[in-house]
């Protein structure tokens, strides 16, 4: 049978380009720079921002004001 539009032919099929392949040592490689990176990208946010006598600054607690009070 024709079909509804007309021909039976299909259309060839087009084979997919191969994939580029990595070696292991690359992934672990560049794996390594990305650990790296973000542990570098931390800074200093990460750290312990405290003295043997609690916090040092008064931001890092801020007081309750009442109303009234100066």
């Amino acid at each position: 049978m024709g079909g509804l539009f007309g021909g039976d032919s299909t259309p060839a099929v087009v084979e997919p380009p191969e994939t580029p392949t990595r070696s292991d040592a690359d992934v672990r490689a560049e794996a390594l720079a990305e650990r790296q990176r973000r542990a570098r990208a931390q800074g200093r946010a990460s750290t312990i921002k405290t003295s043997p006598q609690g916090v040092a600054s008064e931001d890092a607690a801020p007081t309750k004001q009442l109303l009234g009070n100066a």
